[in-house]
């Protein structure tokens, strides 16, 4: 345990050292939130695929694929989906904004009182997502080391935020690119040691047909096999929806909002599209090689929900000497790049929309330095932090959820009725500038019903059936709102116009702000990942057979070419800018 210990230390120190050396990327408030928009799109690709998954992938999803087979998938493709129709058109629109944040594509959309609305409910609402993944990790780690979980929530939470408050949104990318990569060798790892496990595809879908895993295991269970019909066609198709609708809502515009243009938009959301598919597939197999193959053991641990550890027991029993360390810090670095980005984009909301409204309040007129608004993001960035890390807590102190139910949850009662307006207004133009209200209320009231019929009949609605009357109810909200369209001003109705007109305009290369920093990219993240892929080399040290020999050389290969490419390409790079300057 000594090596994973050391391993997982080593890997702690890496993320703030990145922080650091991106931190000098940072001039004003647009470097810190969105990268300036000068984000390459690979690197904006490999955020958007860890950004979409925590550690709640390998512990609450993990769980569902051991107890139910692959019927969790569908979360998955509904995310592939999503990122195929950004690639098509979306991720461009988005981009073309020109926003800065998601509120300020709101504001752009409907009113100032929608843009503070906005800003103010995800300050107070984003961090639930971030401490549930910050939790669902700390069960992990809990499992794995027998650390106490408040352990792990602090200290993790405290790397995060300081590597997030010394390099903003150039050291959430960073860091998620790094991360991706140590995350992708080593499950590619644990699925082809499964695969050998288990002796191939063929004895894999064997067990699928036996009496003791046949019913799980059915891609669509009955209604009543499993509680509140989770699993079923209705969840399948609700599910579905759920998914694919809040990938591609306005508050997920902020994924696109950092690169160059339109084009790099759509090339980073097909890049996230073929990292979320290979992940899909590579990351759910472990736990079903798991259940046919130590279902007994597994659930026999004495842990609150065994079942979450399901890909954490299977690792320790496939991976060789040593390696273990660097699974963990991959869980890590899942759950990381997760809270990483939902904290950036929050402290953006703040000092951008909220910020500037309240110094106008109070009659201030001088606008803020932009020394002063990086200064501002900083201790805004510890705060939101501290934020998360307290939700986190407390939910670790709930003994009855179980983490893939409460992710659902949030979700379905919170998250839905919060976006649907954002989505719908997106897509439909002739609303006014109010009905984001209506269509916000509409979409409460199955959230509220469900929950009075909870507490007067102790049954509520299942998350699938709540989700599903969201969605009609925010749908007739729209219908409500739509002919009042014809009432608004004509001031409105050009602001409408308009913004449309600019969501389909591409970006002109003199509406660039600041220097390119396509190379600095290239070469920090070559040296960087070289440098992972070399330190992994020292994994040889430890004793193993050739198998283990053969499995550090695969990581450390596939950090270190990688890395060798970027530098590769930074060397294109400054031939094309040392030529253009001539």
């Amino acid at each position: 345990m000594t090596i994973e210990y050391i391993t997982l230390g080593a890997y702690l120190i890496l993320l703030p050292l990145l922080g650091v050396l991106f931190s000098k990327f940072n001039n004003n408030l647009s470097d810190y939130v969105r990268g300036g928009g000068q984000v390459a799109w690979w690197l904006s690709g490999s955020s958007i695929l860890m950004a979409g998954i925590s550690a709640f992938t390998f512990t609450g999803n993990a769980s569902a694929a051991f107890e139910a087979g692959p019927t969790v998938l569908i979360i998955y493709a509904a995310n592939v989906t999503a990122m195929l129709i950004c690639g098509l058109f979306l991720g461009a629109w988005y981009r073309q904004t020109r926003a800065y944040t998601p509120a300020d594509v709101v504001k752009s959309r409907f009113s100032v009182a929608v843009e503070q609305f906005s800003a103010y409910t995800g300050i107070l609402i984003a961090p639930f997502a971030a401490g549930i993944q910050l939790w669902a990790l700390s069960v992990f780690a809990s499992s794995t080391f027998g650390v106490p979980i408040e352990y792990c929530i602090f200290v993790i939470g405290a790397v995060v935020v300081f590597y997030s408050t010394t390099g903003g949104k150039w050291a959430v990318m960073a860091t998620d690119f790094v991360q991706s990569l140590i995350l992708l060798s080593i499950t590619i790892l644990v699925a082809v040691l499964c695969y050998h496990k288990i002796g191939g595809l063929s004895e894999f879908f064997g067990y699928f047909s036996e009496p003791e895993f046949a019913e799980d295991f059915k891609f669509v269970k009955d209604p009543d096999q499993w509680a509140d019909g989770k699993f079923s066609f209705q969840w399948i198709v609700v599910i579905f929806i759920m998914t694919i609708y809040h990938q591609i809502t306005l508050a997920s515009a902020a994924r696109f909002l950092v690169v160059k243009d339109g084009k790099a938009a759509s090339k980073s959301a097909y890049l996230g599209a073929i990292l979320m598919a290979i992940g899909s597939l590579i990351w759910f197999f472990p736990p079903m090689v798991a259940r046919f193959l130590y279902g007994d053991e597994i659930m026999a641990q004495a842990i609150e929900n065994p079942e979450n550890s399901s890909y954490s027991y299977i690792a320790q029993k496939v991976l060789p000497n040593g390696l273990m360390g660097v699974m963990i810090a991959a869980m890590f670095a899942a759950t990381m790049s997760s809270m990483d980005s939902g904290l950036n984009m929050q402290v953006g909301a703040l000092v951008r929309n909220i910020v500037p409204k309240v110094r106008e309040m109070f009659g201030v007129t001088k606008k803020m330095t932009p020394k002063g608004e990086l200064r501002l993001c900083k201790i805004s960035t510890i705060g939101i932090g501290c934020l998360i890390i307290t939700y986190s807590y407390l939910f670790s102190q709930n003994k009855e959820l179980a983490l893939f139910d409460a992710y659902l949850m949030i979700n379905s009662i919170i998250t839905i009725p919060l976006v649907f307006p954002m989505l719908v207004g997106f897509w439909v133009k002739k609303l006014p500038s109010w009905s984001y209200f209506v269509m916000f209320g509409f979409c409460l009231l199955p959230s509220i019903y469900s929950f009075w019929l909870k507490e007067t009949t102790g049954e509520g609605f299942t998350i699938q059936q709540r989700a599903m009357w969201i969605f009609i109810y925010g749908i007739i909200g729209a219908l409500v709102c739509m002919p009042f369209y014809r009432r608004t001003s004509d001031a409105y109705k050009r602001k409408v116009e308009d913004f449309y007109k600019l969501i389909r305009t591409p970006i002109r290369d003199d509406e660039h702000e600041g220097v390119s920093r396509a190379y600095g990219q290239l070469v920090l993240l070559g040296r960087s990942s070289v440098g992972v892929g070399l330190a992994l080399l020292l994994l040889l040290f430890v004793p193993n057979e050739l198998a283990g020999i053969l499995s550090v050389l695969f990581i450390s290969g596939f950090c270190a070419g990688i890395g060798v490419l970027l530098l590769w390409a930074a060397r294109v790079e400054k031939r094309k800018e040392e030529q253009g300057s001539e």
